[in-house]
């Protein structure tokens, strides 16, 4: 079994707490991450503007808000791919 490293290169925040991400083999499309907003960490996201401030890390290759906050690029591959 071929392991792939899960690279996200590109997001877009859509609205309701949707992100659009394309992962590095063309792997691409909306995650719903509503279930995630308001709680624990999330909770700043209670501020769309900072939801929106959704960035690539380069350092750990995955979506994140400010320096602090990332979501894992696994379990978010592995939410597009089913």
């Amino acid at each position: 079994m071929k392991f792939h490293k899960a690279k996200i290169v590109d997001c877009e925040p859509h609205e309701n707490y949707k992100l659009w991400i394309r992962f590095d083999d063309g792997l691409s499309g909306e995650v719903d991450l509503s279930f995630l907003a308001g709680k624990g960490v999330f909770k700043a996201w209670e501020s769309i503007d900072f939801f929106k401030s959704v960035h690539i890390d380069p350092k750990s290759e995955t979506v994140a808000w400010g320096e602090d906050l990332d979501l894992d690029p696994y379990v978010l591959r592995e939410k597009l791919a089913h």
